[in-house]
C-alpha cells in the first residue's frame, strides 16, 4: 500500500493510499479547487456515508445511490467541491462505467494493462477526464502506486518526467506541495501573459 500524502490529512491519504476508488475521485475532484482539497474529497465522502476507517468505497454503491442522496453528500457544509452538483453526478456516472466494464473495481482500469497507451485510453474514457487529467493520473499511478507498464512515462507526458513538480503526481509532503503550486502559478501567470501580447 502506497504511503501517499496529497493532502496533507492523514485519514484522507491513508483512504488514497489502499482505495483505487478514491484515488479516481480525487482525481475527479480536483478542477477548479485547491488540490488538496480535492484529494480528501472521497475521506470526507466515505465520513458521509458513514464508512468507517476500514471501509472503502463502492462503485456499486455510488452508482446506485440516490442522486438526491449523493448531492446532499456532496453538498455538506463543508461541500466535498466547489460545484456539489455537477461533481455528485460526475461520480455516479464514473461508477457506472466502472460497474459495467470493470466489475465495479477501479483497480481494474491498470491491473491487467499492457501498456501505458492502454492505460491512458482506458483513463481518458472516463466521465469527466480530458487529456491533461488521464496524464496526470498516469502519472501519479506510476510514480506514487507502483502501476508502470511499459511506456508508462511516454503516455504522462511531461508529467511523467522524473523529478518534475508539475502536478499532484510529483506531492510527497508540504514541501513538494507548495512547489507543484508555485509551478503551476508560473504556468498560469505565462499563459495569461502570452494571451495578452497574442
Amino acid at each position: 500500500m502506497p504511503d501517499l500524502r496529497l493532502t496533507q490529512d492523514p485519514r484522507a491519504d491513508e483512504l488514497l493510499g489502499r482505495d483505487p476508488l478514491a484515488l479516481v475521485l480525487g482525481m475527479l475532484f480536483d478542477q477548479q479547487f485547491p488540490m488538496e482539497r480535492a484529494f480528501a474529497g472521497p475521506r470526507l465522502l466515505a465520513d458521509r456515508m458513514g464508512l468507517d476507517d476500514t471501509a472503502t468505497l463502492s462503485a456499486a454503491g455510488l452508482a446506485d445511490a440516490d442522486p438526491d442522496a449523493l448531492l446532499a453528500w456532496f453538498q455538506g457544509p463543508p461541500a466535498v467541491h466547489r460545484y456539489p452538483g455537477s461533481m455528485a453526478a460526475r461520480t455516479q456516472a464514473l461508477c457506472r462505467l466502472l460497474v459495467e466494464r470493470y466489475d465495479g473495481r477501479a483497480d481494474a482500469l491498470w491491473a491487467d494493462v499492457p501498456d501505458g497507451t492502454t492505460l491512458l485510453r482506458r483513463i481518458g474514457e472516463l466521465p469527466g477526464f480530458g487529456a491533461q487529467k488521464a496524464k496526470i493520473l498516469v502519472a501519479l499511478l506510476g510514480k506514487q502506486y507502483g502501476v508502470t507498464p511499459p511506456g508508462w512515462q511516454e503516455a504522462a507526458g511531461s508529467y511523467g518526467e522524473e523529478g518534475s513538480r508539475r502536478s499532484v503526481a510529483d506531492i510527497t509532503g508540504p514541501e513538494s506541495l507548495a512547489e507543484v503550486r508555485a509551478a503551476k502559478q508560473a504556468a498560469k501567470a505565462a499563459a495569461k501573459a502570452a494571451s495578452a501580447t497574442g
